[in-house]
């Protein structure tokens, strides 16, 4: 080392030069691994937004998974609560069911044993009671009506067909209006007869039967209600267990790629002071032993050159979630803030993912029809104005790309929420005012009052939207 107070000896100028080569050549060493800080601080700043960026694909994946189980449990209880709330209609219409077979059947049973005789019927002998039983018809319950048509050989005019249970009609004959009438009134008496006598309720042994099915689907629904809580748990569990896991996993490799950046960043340190005591001592040297020549000073100024600037602050990842499981994770850049505060930002910052309310499909059908009614106008005419079509086709688009940008947002599970409160009067209203524009247009309807009748309707409509949108803000869409 080379100061001040060195006392002036007579030195070989190839030794001087020898020593002021070597501390030129140390400084321009030291520059150039100095160098290498900036792409390495650019690098490592990269790879601590890769590091956030890989978090917050976790944090997603993890809150849409949770998203999923708790849409899954809402719908599984919507569903098997609709299904409780109706088994006691299922109940009454089973009832209903069963006693209507019950008294088809009893009436069945009356009308197989309501033979036809010739003093049943009058006009209808004994022949005549033969020639049916000989075409399948022996009681009340082997036809239904007559008809007229034509004969079967195709003269004669029309003859009188008796139309069989089974869906043959047949012609006998001696059997015309005047019998045939009679007939009828046989067959109407005995089924009027049979529904009299027929059950008007089950029985008490039959309304059990369906009591206690009724009561089995009550308590399995049931049970399958209460375990849909322990099974939406069991998955959200799961979905903890992975999300840890895949953290434990990045702060692990984060952990060491930030010792790894800490004990270059230190180098690099250690660097830049090795440096600042070579340059003294090269400018100590220079202030002893003065100029060395041309060569000298280019070397001297090559070497003293300065180092390329080095980024101001290296940014901590954002928002580190801290896992108490796979442990504390490493400390890169500045210090954080306190833990309370800088949880209560990270919690903050994390998307609700358990509202479950998302805007419903449904609103795909006014967004559609408005779209449609862009392209192609509302009901318009030959009469219709220029400036009438055109503003009726803003006015859809308008509409279209309102409730678009209401409702895309809302399908996201970052942000899902229902529609505004509002939004549907508003719709409904821009509906019937177009409509009403369309009608104003129209010489069938300008001269009548229903125009007018949905303009009034449309502004109300309108009005109330604008008040439920000023009031209730997000909430139900009505």
């Amino acid at each position: 080392m080379i100061d001040s107070t060195t006392p002036l000896q007579a030195a070989d100028p190839a030794a001087i030069r020898a020593e002021r080569r070597r501390l030129v050549e140390s400084v321009a060493a030291h520059r150039r691994l100095l160098t290498e800080r900036r792409p390495f601080e650019l690098a490592d700043r990269r790879r601590l937004d890769r590091e956030a960026a890989e978090r917050a694909r976790a944090r997603a994946r993890h809150g849409k998974a949770l998203q999923r189980v708790h849409e899954k449990q809402t719908r599984g209880e919507r569903s098997l609560t609709g299904r409780l709330n109706g088994l006691d209609d299922k109940r009454a219409s089973q009832e209903n069911r069963a006693l209507a077979v019950l008294r088809r059947e009893a009436i069945e049973r009356s009308l197989h044993g309501t033979r036809l005789t010739a003093s049943e019927v009058n006009g209808i002998g004994s022949g005549l009671v033969r020639d049916l039983a000989a075409q399948g018809i022996r009681t009340a319950a082997d036809f239904k009506r007559v008809s007229w048509g034509k004969a079967p050989n195709g003269r004669g005019g029309e003859v009188l067909y008796i139309h069989r249970t089974q869906g043959r009609k047949v012609h006998v004959n001696g059997i015309g209006e005047h019998r045939g009438r009679p007939l009828v009134e046989w067959r109407r008496s005995a089924v009027a007869r049979a529904e009299a006598r027929a059950p008007k309720e089950l029985p008490p042994d039959e309304r059990h039967r369906i009591g206690e099915i009724i009561e089995n689907e009550r308590v399995r629904l049931t049970a399958e209600l209460a375990e849909l809580p322990k099974v939406a748990g069991a998955a959200r569990a799961e979905a903890e267990q992975l999300h840890a896991e895949r953290l434990a996993a990045l702060t692990g490799a984060q952990r060491e790629a930030g010792e790894e950046a800490a004990r270059r960043r230190a180098g690099f340190d250690e660097t830049a002071e090795r440096l600042i005591g070579l340059r003294a001592e090269l400018a100590a040297h220079v202030e002893l032993y003065g100029d060395l020549g041309f060569r000298d000073r280019r070397a001297r100024s090559r070497a003293l050159r300065p180092v390329p600037d080095v980024p101001p602050a290296i940014p901590a990842p954002r928002s580190p979630e801290q896992n108490s499981e796979a442990g504390p994770e490493p400390k890169w850049g500045p210090e954080p803030e306190s833990g309370s505060k800088a949880g209560v930002d990270a919690e903050a910052a994390e998307p609700s993912s358990a509202s479950g309310v998302r805007a419903s499909l449904g609103w795909l059908v006014p967004v559609v029809f408005f779209g449609v009614t862009a392209v192609f106008g509302a009901g318009e005419t030959d009469a219709t104005p220029l400036w009438c079509a055109v503003a009726t086709r803003l006015v859809s688009l308008a509409v279209t790309v309102e409730l678009l940008r209401l409702w895309i947002p809302r399908r996201n599970w970052r942000t899902a929420d229902a529609m505004p409160g509002g939004t549907g009067f508003l719709a409904s209203g821009a509906f019937l005012g177009l409509a009403a524009a369309g009608m104003f247009t129209d010489p069938l309807y300008a001269a009548d009052s229903a125009p007018w009748a949905l303009a009034v309707v449309a502004a109300l409509l309108v009005v109330a939207g604008a008040v439920r949108r000023r009031g209730a803000g997000p909430g139900t869409s009505a």
